[in-house]
C-alpha cells in the first residue's frame, strides 16, 4: 500500500494544469463501443479508473492504440459478447462503477448486455435503479442474479419511449441516452443530467451521426438512427481539479494560476468559493488565485450563517464539497456544509477534528464548520483515505497543517488525480511518495 509523506505549511507559487475531466472521460470511452468505426479520443486523463476501463474495453475485443499521452484511439468492430461471462470480466467491471455505462451501449449496438454490481467509492447508497427502469421503457428486458450480484438486460428492438426520470441521474442519463440514439423512433428523456461532461457526450454522439435536441437542458429528444460514425473528440478540463487547486491555493495561502481552467464550463464553483471570501481572478480561460493571508466566510443578506450545499447542475456538484469544508476550517467565520446525495461523505471530518479543526458533525448529511481563521493552524497527523474527493481534502489538510502527515490508501487518490504529487512538487510542495 502506498503513502504519502509531507511536510506542511509551506507556500506554493506556479502553475497547476487541470486533466481532462475524469467523469466525461468514463462517458465518452464507453460511447466507442457504438460504432464499428475508429474514435480518436484528446485530454484522456492517464488515472487509475480510466485506465481500467480502458483495459476492460481493451479484453472485450476493442482495438485500442496510445497515440500519444492522453491521446488514444478505439475501434469497436470485434466486440467478443462471450467475455461479458468470464470471471476475468466480473472480477474487472465490478471494481469500477463507471463500467455499468458499457451497457447502454452493447445493449443498442447488441442487444444485449451485463454487468457485475459495480463498486466505486464508498459514499453511500448509489442504486442504479434509474438505468435500468430507463432502459426497460425502452423496451429492454431486465433481470437480476442475487446470488451472482449480476445485471442482465436484453432486446430484440429498442423502441423510443417518453420518460420522466426519477432523479437527475448522470451515469443513468448517459445510459439512456446511449442506448436511445439507436432505438427506434423518438425518445423524450425529462429531468435528465445536463452537467458538462454530459453535455460533452451528446456532443461526440451527434458527431457521430445521432440526432439529439435540447442539450444543455433536462429535457433531452433523440431520434434514433440505425448507425453511428466514427469521430475526433477533445475532453473538457476537470471541473473538480479545478476548484481543488482554488481550495489549495486558499489554505495554504499560495499564489497559484490555473491555466486552461475551462472557465465556461464551471457554473457556479467560482462563485461559491468566493461566498467563501477566497479572491480569485479569471483572465481569459485562466484562473489566478492571489496569496491570501485570511480570508472571510460571507453571511446571507438577514445576517444568518452562510449555508453550501450540492445540488443537481446547474447547481454545486457534490464532488467539490469535501474541498469547501476542509478550506472553511481555516477561514474567519461558520458555514454549514449540507451534503444532501450522499449520506457517508462528511464521515472523514473526525481526521480533520484530529487535526485541530472545529467541525460538529450535525448528521449524515450536515456539518459545521467554526473556521480558525489561520490563527490556530492544523496540525499533522497520520490517516486514511476513505474516497478520492475527501482523499484530496486530506491532501490539501497536510499541505497546510504544520509539521508531518503522512496519508494512506492513496490508491483512492491516484483514482481520479494524475500525478498529483509530482505537479504540486513542481510547484513547491514538500510531498514524497512512498510504499
Amino acid at each position: 500500500m502506498a503513502t504519502f509523506q509531507i511536510e506542511g505549511g509551506n507556500k506554493l507559487s506556479g502553475k497547476l494544469k487541470p486533466q481532462g475531466a475524469k467523469n466525461e472521460a468514463l462517458q465518452v470511452i464507453c460511447a466507442t463501443l457504438l460504432t464499428s468505426d475508429k474514435i480518436t479520443i484528446t485530454n484522456i486523463p492517464e488515472i487509475r479508473d480510466v485506465l481500467k476501463l480502458i483495459e476492460i474495453l481493451g479484453e472485450l475485443g476493442v482495438k485500442i492504440q496510445r497515440l500519444k499521452k492522453g491521446e488514444y484511439q478505439f475501434q469497436a468492430d470485434q466486440v467478443d459478447m462471450k467475455h461479458l461471462r468470464s470471471e476475468q470480466f466480473a472480477k474487472q467491471a465490478a471494481s469500477l462503477r463507471g463500467s455499468i455505462m458499457i451497457v447502454g451501449p452493447l445493449l443498442a449496438r447488441f442487444g444485449e448486455a451485463l454487468i457485475p454490481q459495480p463498486g466505486g467509492d464508498k459514499i453511500g447508497r448509489r442504486r442504479l435503479d434509474t438505468h435500468f427502469v430507463g432502459l426497460q421503457k425502452l423496451g429492454a428486458k431486465f433481470t437480476y442474479d442475487p446470488d451472482n450480484h449480476f445485471f442482465q438486460v436484453s432486446t430484440e428492438k429498442l423502441k423510443g419511449q417518453y420518460m420522466l426520470l426519477d432523479e437527475a441521474s448522470v451515469t443513468g442519463t448517459a445510459n439512456i441516452l446511449m442506448a436511445a440514439v439507436m432505438a427506434e423512433g423518438t425518445t423524450t428523456i425529462y429531468n435528465a443530467a445536463c452537467e458538462p461532461y454530459l453535455q460533452q457526450l451528446t456532443r461526440m454522439l451527434v458527431s457521430m451521426g445521432a440526432k439529439i435536441d435540447g442539450i444543455g437542458s433536462n429535457l433531452l429528444r433523440i431520434e434514433g438512427v440505425t448507425e453511428l460514425k466514427g469521430c475526433n473528440h477533445t475532453i473538457l478540463p476537470d471541473m473538480i481539479e479545478v476548484g481543488s487547486f482554488i481550495g489549495l491555493a486558499a489554505m495554504t495561502g499560495s499564489e497559484i494560476t490555473i491555466p486552461n481552467a475551462g472557465v465556461d464550463h464551471l457554473g457556479i464553483i467560482p462563485d461559491a468559493f468566493k461566498r467563501l471570501g477566497i479572491k480569485l481572478q479569471i483572465k481569459g480561460d485562466n484562473i489566478y488565485i492571489p496569496a491570501q493571508d485570511e480570508y472571510e466566510i460571507e453571511t446571507f443578506i438577514d445576517g444568518s450563517i452562510m449555508n453550501i450545499s450540492d445540488a443537481p447542475w446547474p447547481g454545486l456538484t457534490p464532488d467539490l464539497l469535501s474541498i469547501f469544508l476542509v478550506v472553511a476550517t481555516q477561514a474567519n467565520g461558520s458555514v454549514l456544509i449540507h451534503q444532501k446525495m450522499f449520506e457517508s461523505r462528511l464521515f472523514f471530518v473526525d481526521k480533520l477534528i484530529d487535526m485541530g479543526a472545529q467541525i460538529i458533525l450535525c448528521d449524515p448529511h450536515r456539518a459545521t464548520v467554526i473556521g480558525l481563521n489561520k490563527k490556530h493552524m492544523l496540525r499533522g497527523t497520520m490517516m486514511s483515505s476513505p474516497d478520492i474527493r475527501a482523499g484530496v481534502a486530506l491532501l490539501i489538510a497536510a499541505l497546510s497543517a504544520q509539521g508531518k502527515s503522512e496519508i494512506f490508501n492513496i490508491e483512492q487518490i491516484d483514482r481520479g488525480y494524475e500525478a498529483i504529487d509530482e505537479r504540486l512538487s513542481a510547484i513547491g510542495a514538500n510531498i514524497k511518495r512512498s510504499n
